[in-house]
């Protein structure tokens, strides 16, 4: 424990990237149940000094003794980072709480969302914790309230996945496109056109200005994506349902910031839209905004820099009364990546603070 008023100490590491700015100011405005903050980033960040808590706190590298007196340790790296790192923490005494994809699907390590599956934390045989996945977090929410009162069976979803999922590369080339198209108002007239005015591609296999591209993630088997299966098991994992049905069709579209996802969801029992909005309306961490009659529903410049995941186009399916229509969008670097690790961050402080 920190010596600061006996409350648990905590390391953010990956502090200077893009998730580690957002959690700064996380930690900077939710309740405050942390003694020491220490900041760590790789070696070329060291001595950099960044403001948290209102104060300003010295960056230090990476390195094991670095954790030397951490409970817990937040980590927003790369995967490969993570996998390093991760145990290195775990093995000195922390509990790490990890939002790389290094560790969601192993048995040993619980896969968390404190608004679905709180008590998965308890069991972490490795010290270690994950977080899901960006585009599972923007949906899981408001999924996971249906599930608990009407029963998942199955669930078909389609990703409408912003910029910044991509990582700060992702947020430049946009930028970067949107500028090279601005004021042509002739392209688009001729196959090829975008595809020569906006020149690098970046990250993304395709022009992402002025388009719409069906894929995210990496090459998996049968023509599948990386971030579709990553929705399919990581949903299975948070509900606890390992046989859920669930397939995905990943689309990254031209938003800076704010994942959204078309839902068609199946349960054990019927459901009326109003029932829906009933338990959608009592669940923590979701919003809904649904009034057809004034085109009221989320989009992701309303929903950007907010926490909760917001839902509207709430409907009964017109051929299954036991299935629900809703669109879900939720800030990709707050509740899908920065906002669900602090929180799972601070369920441990909870319980660190708890013991004798």
């Amino acid at each position: 424990m920190s010596e600061v008023a006996g409350r648990p100490s905590l390391a953010v590491v990956g502090a200077t990237g893009a998730v580690g700015t957002v959690m700064l100011d996380l930690l900077s405005t939710r309740e405050d149940v942390w003694g020491e903050i220490r900041l760590i980033a790789s070696p070329r960040s060291a001595g950099r000094r960044l403001t948290v808590r209102g104060g300003e706190t010295e960056v230090v590298a990476l390195a094991e003794d670095a954790f030397d007196g951490i409970d817990v340790a937040m980590f927003d790296v790369p995967d490969e980072v993570s996998a390093q790192w991760a145990p290195v923490a775990a093995a000195r005494g922390a509990v790490a709480v990890d939002n790389s994809g290094a560790f969601r699907m192993d048995p040993e390590v619980p896969l968390v969302v404190p608004e679905v599956n709180p008590d998965h934390l308890a069991r972490r045989p490795k010290g270690i914790v994950a977080n899901p996945n960006c585009t599972t977090l923007s949906m899981i929410v408001a999924v996971g309230a249906l599930h608990r009162v009407f029963g998942l069976e199955e669930m078909v979803v389609a990703s409408y996945q912003a910029a910044s999922g991509a990582g700060q590369a992702g947020i430049d080339t946009l930028y970067a496109q949107l500028d090279k198209v601005a004021g042509t108002r002739s392209l688009g007239q001729r196959a090829g056109d975008v595809r020569a005015a906006v020149g690098d591609l970046g990250p993304f296999p395709a022009p992402l200005a002025m388009n719409v591209v069906p894929w995210a993630g990496s090459l998996k088997a049968d023509g599948w994506s990386s971030e579709e299966l990553k929705i399919r098991n990581e949903s299975r994992k948070i509900l606890g349902l390992p046989g859920l049905k669930v397939s995905a069709t990943c689309v990254r579209v031209p938003v800076v910031t704010t994942h959204s996802v078309a839902v068609h969801a199946t349960f054990a029992q019927p459901v009326s839209r109003e029932e829906a909005w009933r338990v959608l309306r009592m669940a923590p961490g979701v919003v809904v905004a649904d009034n057809p009659a004034a085109f009221e529903f989320p989009t992701p410049v309303d929903v950007v820099g907010t926490d909760p995941s917001w839902v509207g186009r709430v409907r009964q399916s017109l051929d299954d009364p036991r299935t629900i229509e809703l669109f879900v969008c939720g800030d990709n670097l707050r509740k899908g990546a920065a906002l669900n690790t602090a929180q799972i961050a601070e369920l441990v402080a909870a319980e660190l603070g708890a013991r004798p």
